[in-house]
């Protein structure tokens, strides 16, 4: 079962059906999008995938994932779960922008880290950030992230993966 979460700041706490319009609210927002590497999906398509975590993802125990809450207000989204875009477990983090800038993301990747250490007992974890998005390859490189290599897709943009030992994480 996925755990609920705490760091100095956040709470990760698995999703609840009421939760849903705050989800769609997220990965609705075009900032969100633009760095998310994804075009704007429609909303029903987002109110879908919620309905998936919530009907399938956690009942089948499939992957981590969590809303973020600092104290009763949602800030964010993250997972943990083996994709087919890295050998190993990528760390997703997003947060709304109205959060962005005052280290909530820091924090968030921190505690995806302590997770994946101590609960998954992973060795490393994979970030896929976008080369654009300057604020988050800052992040990654303050927490310790090493560049793996470029993924040009299809549309020309220019992914990074990022790795790190989960032990290592400053």
């Amino acid at each position: 079962m996925t755990p609920v979460l705490h760091t100095e700041r956040l709470t990760f706490r698995p999703y609840r059906p009421e939760d849903e319009d705050a989800f769609v609210a997220l990965l609705r927002d075009e900032e969100v999008c633009r760095w998310m590497g994804q075009e704007r999906v429609p909303e029903a398509d987002i109110r879908t995938l919620f309905r998936a975590i919530l009907d399938d993802v956690y009942p089948q125990r499939r992957f981590d994932v969590w809303g973020l809450w600092q104290q009763d207000v949602f800030v964010g989204h993250a997972e943990v779960k083996k994709t087919g875009n890295v050998d190993g477990h990528e760390l997703i983090a997003a947060l709304a922008p109205a959060h962005w800038g005052c280290g909530l993301g820091t924090e968030a990747v921190r505690g995806l880290l302590r997770h994946a250490a101590a609960n998954l007992g992973l060795k490393e974890a994979y970030g896929m950030v976008g080369a654009g998005n300057t604020a988050s390859l800052a992040l990654c490189r303050r927490l310790g992230f090493r560049h793996v290599r470029d993924v040009t897709g299809d549309d020309g943009e220019v992914t990074k993966v990022m790795v790190i030992a989960t032990t290592e994480a400053g």
